[in-house]
């Protein structure tokens, strides 16, 4: 007996709709939604199961992205994609875990639904765009324009730099090794002068409301955290080192943005519903 074509992709359709969605709860609810509609398809009429399947997850999740913008407009702060746990050998793919890394996704949240779905259909999965074209109900041609644009977008807001996985776990170090000091000038040796911090409590959570520019801000906030409350784990959040923070009271996820051995972005959730994910590893794959 042969297994389901949904359970065999089911990685793959799952990591389409995160990519889309920026949540894992809704790209779970959205292959929910997939799984359903393919119990009752008829098997014998579909040529190509993983094409249709990564076809319909991609219609369900441009529905729940258009509700999700407007859900998003009344969001308390600053709004950042859930994060999850990851192996490390998501890793290896560089183009994977570059894609679902919380710095690229927080730019694909810049983009309108169907420039986001088209970007991550041909940017990350290379689907032809005449299959990207029956995915979101448009023309070739208007697909092409639409992931000209997309593409654009993202390059000029992109972190323009790679590092290795090698240098940025150790720069994670140095950054933990910092925040346990506590001291301002430790802090400032490892951030680049022009660092943002973008933290995401939900309005459930306390976090700053709006991001915070520049090193010397945010290496007095950070160094004003009370750091014996928190246990600090190293982790593998969306195909990169990270920090996972844990107290009594709640926790936090933290993932950076490495630029020339300094942190140019620190991205830290705290909004309790979008710490779920962070226990067992997605699957995440291409």
């Amino acid at each position: 007996m042969t297994e389901d074509p949904f359970v065999v992709h089911r990685g793959l359709l799952f990591t389409v709709a995160y990519e889309m969605l920026g949540s894992a709860a809704d790209a779970e609810d959205v292959l929910q939604e997939t799984w359903l509609r393919w119990a009752g398809v008829d098997r014998s009429q579909v040529r190509d199961p993983r094409a249709y399947l990564v076809r319909a997850v991609t219609r369900q999740a441009l529905n729940r992205l258009r509700a999700l913008s407007r859900r998003r407009e009344e969001y308390v702060g600053e709004w950042l994609p859930e994060p999850v746990l990851t192996h490390p050998d998501v890793a290896d793919d560089v183009e994977l875990a570059e894609s679902v890394s919380i710095a690229m996704l927080t730019v694909l949240e810049t983009l309108g639904p169907v420039e986001r779905v088209v970007f991550v259909l041909r940017e990350v999965f290379d689907m032809p765009y005449d299959e990207v074209a029956e995915a979101v109900g448009k023309s070739p041609a208007a697909v092409r324009q639409v992931a000209r644009r997309a593409r654009d977008h993202v390059a000029a807001r992109q972190p323009r730099i790679r590092v290795s996985r090698s240098e940025h776990k150790a720069v994670v170090g140095r950054f933990v090794a910092a925040l346990q000091t506590g001291r301002v000038q430790d802090l400032l040796e490892i951030m680049a002068p022009d660092v943002v911090l973008i933290a995401d409590g939900g309005g459930i959570s306390a976090a700053a409301p709006a991001p915070v520019h520049g090193a010397e801000l945010v290496a007095r906030l950070l160094a004003g955290t009370d750091r014996a409350a928190f246990e600090t784990t190293a982790v593998c959040l969306n195909g990169a080192p990270a920090i996972r923070l844990s107290s009594d009271s709640g926790g936090a996820a933290v993932s950076l943005v490495v630029e020339n051995g300094r942190i140019s972005r620190i991205y830290a959730t705290s909004n309790p519903q979008k710490l779920t994910r962070l226990d067992e590893p997605a699957d995440l794959t291409r």
